[in-house]
C-alpha cells in the first residue's frame, strides 16, 4: 500500500564528488525523512542552502562547471556574482560618508555583501565541500585568492564603513599559584 504524501519537500543535487557517498546520503536521506529524526541545526539548514545555492550557480554558469572543474578563481566570481544581492552599504572613498559608520544622508554608494556575511558562507561552503566527498587539498573554498579576496574585503569595508574588525584579545587568567610558592611566601608556622 502507498504512503500518505509527506508535507517534506526536498531536492537531490548530484553534486557530489564521490558517487558512493551520495548514494548512502540519498538512502540516509530517504530512511531519516520516514522516521522523526530531530530537525537539523540552523547552522547545518544553512549549509544545505548555501551548498544548494552554489550547485545551482555552477550548473547555470557558462558553459556549466562541473564542481571537478570548480576552482577558487570560480568561488571568487561566485562571491561577485553574490554582491548584487547585498544589503550593505558600502561607501566610495569619493563619498563625504566615507568611513563614518552611521551616514546622516543618503548616498549613492552600492550596497554589498558584508565581509562578515562572506566569511561565514565560505565557512560553510568549505565544510560542504569536504562532507560531499571532496578533499581538503583540493577544496576550492579554502584556496589562497579566495583567503586573500576575503581579506581585501575585509580591509576595505573596515575604511568605507568606519568599522573596525580587529579581533578581540583575551585576558589572560592571572596565574594560579602553586603549594612550592605558597611555602616560599609562608615559612612553615608563620600565620598566611
Amino acid at each position: 500500500m502507498d504512503s500518505p504524501p509527506s508535507d517534506e519537500f526536498s531536492i537531490t543535487i548530484p553534486l557530489a564528488i564521490n558517487p558512493s557517498s551520495s548514494s548512502s546520503t540519498a538512502a540516509s536521506s530517504s530512511t531519516s525523512s520516514s522516521s522523526s529524526a530531530p530537525s537539523p541545526s540552523r547552522y547545518e539548514s544553512q549549509k544545505r542552502r548555501d551548498w544548494n545555492t552554489f550547485g545551482q550557480y555552477l550548473r547555470n554558469h557558462r558553459p556549466p562547471l562541473s564542481l571537478e572543474r570548480c576552482s577558487g578563481a570560480h568561488v571568487l566570481e561566485f562571491l561577485r556574482y553574490l554582491d548584487q544581492f547585498g544589503k550593505t552599504k558600502v561607501h566610495t572613498q569619493m563619498c563625504p560618508f566615507y568611513g563614518h559608520p552611521n551616514q546622516p544622508a543618503p548616498c549613492p554608494c552600492p550596497l554589498r555583501q558584508a565581509w562578515g556575511s562572506l566569511d561565514a558562507l565560505i565557512g560553510r561552503l568549505r565544510a560542504a565541500y569536504e562532507e560531499n566527498g571532496g578533499r581538503p587539498e583540493t577544496n576550492p573554498f579554502g584556496a589562497r585568492a579566495v583567503r586573500l579576496y576575503l581579506r581585501e574585503v575585509r580591509d576595505i569595508q573596515s575604511k568605507a564603513r568606519g568599522i573596525s574588525y580587529e579581533k578581540k584579545k583575551r585576558k589572560k587568567p592571572p596565574p594560579a599559584a602553586s603549594a612550592a610558592d605558597e611555602q616560599h611566601m609562608y615559612p612553615p608556622g608563620s600565620p598566611p
